[in-house]
This record gives C-alpha cells, structure tokens and sequence, in this order.
C-alpha cells in the first residue's frame, strides 16, 4: 500500500489517487469523519448534561478509535480494519450511545445510521450484505428493547433531548454531505484523468504506429512486447497501476528507432559494423525523445535501458545487474521472446520449445533470472503457443483466401487440435478455382511438427520433427501416413442449408482430441461425414492444415467449446496407447502427455513423509522438462488447480521450480553430482525409466522438500506466507509416466 502522510494536506492528495484502491481511500476519508463527530459529540453530552461516566466512556471510545485507525494505516492494515471497526460500531458503539443518549427521543436513531453509511461505504460482496443485515437487525432490537423497557435508557430532559437530535441531525448531514462531495468530485476527477489517459494511449499509439511502419517485418512488435511485459509484472507481484504503467513503458520503448534510417531498419541481411553502430543509438534516441513528457518520467527507462544485459555487456551504458532500472529487465526478456517468435526476413517464427532453451539459456547472462524464470512459466502454461505474432488470418499462412490447384501446392498454417479434450469449430467457403471446372475436393493434412506448419524438405522434418498422421479429403476418401486407423461413417446433413450457390459449398468442421483418438465431423449442407482417426500416441500435438485439388478456400472463421469432452465420447477403433499399464502403488498411476495435463490427486504434507515412485518420460519427449514434477499446493477439494487453488511451489526434476508470488517464498539448492553425465544422457536415461524417491520434512510453515536423481539432488525449502489448515503435494510433469506411486511415514502413527 502507498505509505500515507496523516497531514490534511497529504489526505487530500491520497484520498484522489488513483494509483490507490478505492475502497481504502473511501475508508480514510470516512473514518476521519466519523472521528470528527464521536469528538464533536463529547461537548455536546457536557451540554446535555449527560452523566460523567457517559462521557468519558465517549472520550475513551475516539481515543481507541483514533489509535486502531492510525495503527491500521501504518501497518497497512486496512482490510482487516474495515471488518473490525464494522463490527465495534454496529455491535457495541452505536448500541451504546442509543441507550446512553435518549433512546428514541433524542438523536440516537440518527446516529445509527452510521452503521448503516459505514457498512454500505467501507464493506463489499458477501460480508456486506451479512453486515447490512446485522445491522437492521440490532437498530430493530435497540428500538424494541428501549419500547419494553425504557429504564434502560438514560433520558435528558426535553431541551437536552432536542439539542442532541439537532447535533446528530446536523453532524451526521455533514458527514453525508462530504462523503457525497467526495464521490462527485472523485468522479469529475476520474472522467478527466480517462480523457487525459485516453489521449495519452492514442498519442503512444499513433506513434508506436508510426514505428512499426518503418519496419516491414515487425508490425505489432511494440504491443505485444508491451502485453508480455504486462503479463511478466502481473506474475511478478506488481500492482494494477504498476503493471498499466510498465504496458505504457514497454509500448514505447523502441520509439527512438523512428529516427534511424529505413534502409539500415529493413536491410535484408547482416548490418555491417558501421550500421549496427547506428542501430545501436536508438536507445538513445528513443530517451531524447520522451525525456519532455513529464507526466510520465519513466518512460526514458525503458527506451534508454531496454538493450542493458543482465551480465552488463549491453548497450548504451553496460549497466549490471540490478543497476539496470526493473521496468527494463522486464522488457528485455519481453522483447527477445517476441524477436524470436516473430517472422524475419531471414527466417520464420522459431518453435516455442526452442524459444524456451533460448531465455533457459540466457537466464543470468542476458536476462533477469527472476523475470526469465517468469517468462519460461508463461511458456509453459502457453500450451496453444497463443503468445507470439499473428497474422490477419493466421489459419490461411497470412492470406485472405488459399488457392489450390492441387493439394499441398499451397497449405495454410496448422490448426490444432487439443490438447484440451475440447470441441473445435472451423467453418470456410469453397469454389472451384478453375471456373471452368466446377469440380473441387479440399481436403486437410494431419500432422505435428514443432512450429505448426506444414513441411516436406528432408531437413525441416528432422529439425522441426516434422510427423505427418494422415490425408482426409472432406468426402471422407483418406490416404495414412503415422495415424494407425481410420473409420468413416456418412449420414444426411445436420444443418438447414445445402450449400448458398450451386457452385459453392459452406463447410462445418468439428474436431475434439481425446488421448490418442481424434473425431472429425464434416458437414457441407448435404450429407455429414464422421472421421474416427486413431493417432500412434497421445503425447504428440495435432494440426490441421487446410488444402485441396482446384479449391478457392475463404471467409474462414474458428471457434471453440469451454466444456471438456469426457474419456469415452470418441468410440475407439484401435486399443489405447498407455505406459501405465502396470500394478499400482498407493494411488494410481498416471500418464501425462503434456504439460501437466494429468495430476495425482493432493496428498496431505506430513513431517517425514516419503513418496516413492517409477518415472519413464514418453517416446515422443525431446526436452530435459519433460520429467516428472512436484506440486505443493492448496484446494479445497484436494485437488490441483480445484476451488480456491494456491500453488506454493512446483519443482521439477531437472531443477526449474515455480513459486507464486504472495502466498510463498522458495530457495532452491541444486547440486550435480559425479555420475550426472550430461544433459544428453539424462534425456536418454529418463527414456529408459529411472526410480525416484521425493522426502519432505515440516516445521510449522516451511516445508523442505528433497529429492535425488540421475544425479541431480534438489533440496527446496518453501516458506508459506498464506497458509492454509491442509497444504498437500501432487505429482505431475511433462510427457512422463508414473507408475508404482507409494507413499510411507517416518512416524508410523501419521499413517
């Protein structure tokens, strides 16, 4: 929280930032009130002459209040606060001032309605509406006890009794009056901070335009880096306002390229030194150019600092370390990912996994490690490979429409499918592209290769492992490739038209992936036909790639289902591909063909428990992370990923982990011991299957987590911040099979 000078100049300014939640600007402003009026109340009970005792017990009250509140703010305590006070002021406060100030007959009813403006200010979501209803419920209690029995009411005489309505009448007015002026004034405010925002954002916009412009290969760079950057602060524990600001930064941060020549920019080819020279000042440039907006100062960060190394062998300053501003460790990594997922003129995009490898490598050398790590996790969790450049119709390699004399004289991009088991929809336009044949069969390939796209080169299959499963015509004629088996059945049409010209059909696609199995439902308005395709496994990616003999293939559009498919809603026609198929420990096995795509269920983490079980990464795994994983966590249904999941650490067996940010803290060791024989042989001893055994010790919130294996020894000591009453570990992983699961106890009354 921003640290909050208690000076009315200083409030002012806090209670409109906007930098500041809401919420706890509005509970400043009307704590502040309210101390006004419990001390404004004080002289009025003199006057009323009210017993001494009533008094002091007032004057006590704001004292207490005043020290909670301050105390609160110091040590940014302020949610807890809010529920705190609520519940003294609804339950204890205002009760007492009704039965001490005239009940009825005097201003206490006025004054209870504080309870109320407080509840409906300071509270939000379930607690706000219990509390709404608590209080309605005790201003009804405090009505009818004082009705039945009115000696527990301290009364006044008739003129003390007015003067105390009149003072609650005008107090509680006031404070109404600039809690209202408060939030017409913060919404004047706030309308004129959006225009100005909104002018800012087109400005940056038009701008980082204009830069893009110059670079024909790098059209929405500025933005997706701006985006990634966001995406790295979001995980790295930044807040809202932080996180906008960095999107601003990054979004400019190649600004000072406007003032370099084009022809260097879009040389085809090596720059000589003379021009990488000139390259080399756009930082600088880029720094001249936004040192005059002083609204944002920090914008210069990222243009002057965006090409400093982690090692200080960047440019322009070779600055080191943490001597590099944060916003601009961020945009590094930000930027190089997007370099190395964006087509050049020299190459095309580069495949996610070896991108990962790229920032693995470059982790304490050219990088932050604490942002590369962030980095290689957003990876991960890319499954769908969403985060990189696309084009307009990325489906159609960039173009409007395909044109296809034969099949594979032109494929479009690969369209996956899965690995979630979840319905796609593809729907497209087909003609003839020869007029004066009327004759047209699209047809689609299968395959994966490690970029998504179509190869037919000797090199490209191997570097890019390249593997085709089968040619499918849409009238369900098919030639296999890899796929084992293929089933066609054909039925009348579902939908309600029959093609919108005789000389064009409409096509609806269906595809779902469910392990090793693949349903394709292919309907054109005439006649519907089902493809049951069983795959060579169920590790492996699959992509469609749309061709076809003399096809004019447009107006493509996508979709796709939320709602997981379950295991048996592709009929088998080939038995399953499985790796477990071997006696169980414990709990059962499991086969997780990518990343994190299966789980053990969570197992309650207990001092000195031990987990024992067989690893075999899968036929298809080709990188060290395709190895078993650790996940310590919190669910409520012991699950990982399940209601109100926490995730403290995940610690793979190559010696990555993961923390989230806030609710743990982790330290890994790792060690390499003599008979760890490289990288290459560990790919090639987990292929063969090795035993594991995971220990964890406990004391009260940190939990030690230790392992050894294939030479690799990784002790994780992780520290929960928000600890839940159950924490519990699961295991998971990356194309590896678990089998033989068992789980033992030092302590044998833990069982």
């Amino acid at each position: 929280m921003k640290r909050l000078n208690l000076s009315p100049k200083h409030i002012k300014e806090y209670i409109y930032d906007q930098s500041v939640d809401i919420k706890k600007r509005t509970f400043i402003l009307f704590s502040v009130l309210v101390l006004l009026a419990i001390f404004a109340a004080i002289p009025c009970g003199l006057i009323m002459k009210e017993p001494l005792s009533a008094t002091i017990s007032t004057f006590i009250g704001a004292v207490f209040f005043s020290i909670y509140v301050y105390y609160s703010i110091k040590k940014d305590l302020i949610e807890r606060a809010r529920v705190v006070l609520s519940v003294i002021l609804v339950f204890i406060f205002l009760p007492a001032m009704f039965f001490t100030n005239g009940g009825v007959n005097g201003g206490a009813p006025i004054w209870l309605l504080l309870g109320t403006i407080y509840i409906a200010l300071i509270l939000e979501g379930k607690l706000q509406r219990v509390m709404l209803v608590l209080d309605g419920i005790v201003m009804i209690l405090c009505w009818t006890i004082g009705y039945y029995f009115p000696d527990l009411i301290t009364e006044y005489p008739r003129g003390g009794n007015f003067f105390d309505t009149i003072a609650g009448l005008f107090i509680v007015s006031a404070i109404v009056y600039v809690l209202i002026s408060f939030q017409l004034s913060l919404y004047r405010k706030e309308e004129e901070d959006k225009n100005l925002k909104r002018l800012f954002e087109q400005t940056a916009t038009a701008l980082v335009n204009a830069i893009d412009a110059k670079d024909e290969y790098t059209h929405g760079h500025s933005s997706r880096v701006a985006e990634y950057s966001k995406k790295i602060a979001q995980m790295s524990g930044k807040s809202q306002a932080e996180c906008d600001e960095i999107y601003y930064i990054a979004l400019l941060h190649d600004v000072g390229k406007i003032g370099i020549d084009d022809n260097i920019i879009n040389k085809k080819g090596k720059l000589t030194d003379d021009e990488y020279k000139v390259i080399k000042q756009h930082p600088v440039l880029g720094a001249q150019i936004l040192r005059g907006i002083n609204e944002y100062p920090n914008l210069i960060l990222g243009a002057n600092f965006h090409h400093e190394r982690y090692d200080g062998k960047g440019y322009p300053n070779g600055l080191k370390g943490d001597d590099i501003p944060e916003v601009a460790r961020i945009i590094s990594v930000a930027d190089a990912y997007d370099a190395m997922t964006s087509t050049r003129s020299y190459r095309d995009t580069i495949p996610q996994q070896t991108v990962r490898e790229e920032i693995v490598k470059g982790s304490g050398t050219q990088f932050d490690p604490r942002f590369a790590k962030i980095m290689q996790h957003l990876i991960d969790v890319d499954t769908d490979y969403e985060m990189r450049e696309r084009n307009t119709l990325k489906e159609l390699a960039g173009k409007s429409s395909l044109f296809c004399k034969k099949s594979r004289d032109e494929i479009s991009d690969g369209i996956q499918i899965g690995p979630a088991p979840v319905i796609k929809r593809i729907r497209f336009s087909c003609e003839a592209m020869d007029k004066r044949s009327k004759e047209f069969a699209p047809c689609m390939i299968l395959f994966d290769s490690l970029d998504a796209r179509y190869h037919d080169s000797d090199r490209e299959i191997k570097e890019l492992n390249y593997f085709e499963y089968a040619q499918i015509w849409f009238d369900g004629k098919n030639e296999i490739k890899g796929a084992r088996k293929i089933k066609v059945t054909e039925s009348k049409s579902n939908l309600s038209y029959n093609g919108s010209r005789s000389d064009r059909l409409i096509y609806d696609i269906e595809a779902v992936k469910i392990k090793d199995h693949i349903l394709m439902k292919i309907d054109d308005g005439i006649r519907l036909v089902s493809i049951t395709i069983a795959l060579p496994d169920s590790a492996r990616y699959t992509y469609i790639g749309l061709t076809g003999d003399n096809c004019h293939i447009f107006d493509v559009s996508m979709s796709q289902e939320e709602e997981y498919m379950p295991d048996d809603y592709i009929p088998r026609i080939a038995e399953e591909i499985t790796y477990i198929n071997v006696p169980a420990g414990d709990i059962p096995n499991i086969q997780i063909d990518g990343y994190r795509i299966a789980s053990t269920t969570g197992i309650p983490v207990r001092d000195g428990m031990k987990i024992s079980f067989h690893s075999m990464s899968l036929p298809t795994a080709r990188m060290i992370w395709h190895c078993p994983y650790v996940d310590i966590f919190y669910s409520e249904d012991k699950k990982p990923g399940g209601e109100n999941y926490k995730e403290y650490a995940l610690i793979r067996m190559d010696g990555e982990y993961w923390e989230a940010e806030k609710v743990s803290s982790n330290k890994l060791t790792i060690n390499k011991g003599d008979d760890f024989k490289g990288w290459d042989e560990w790919k090639k001893d987990l292929k063969a299957g090795f035993d594991s055994v995971v220990s964890f010790s406990v004391d009260d919130d940190k939990i030690t987590t230790y392992t050894e294996n294939l030479g690799i020894s990784i002790r994780a000591v992780t520290t929960i911040i928000d600890k839940a009453e159950d924490v519990y570990v699961s295991l998971t992983g990356d194309q590896c099979a678990l089998t033989n699961i068992c789980i033992t106890y030092e302590d044998k009354e833990d069982q």
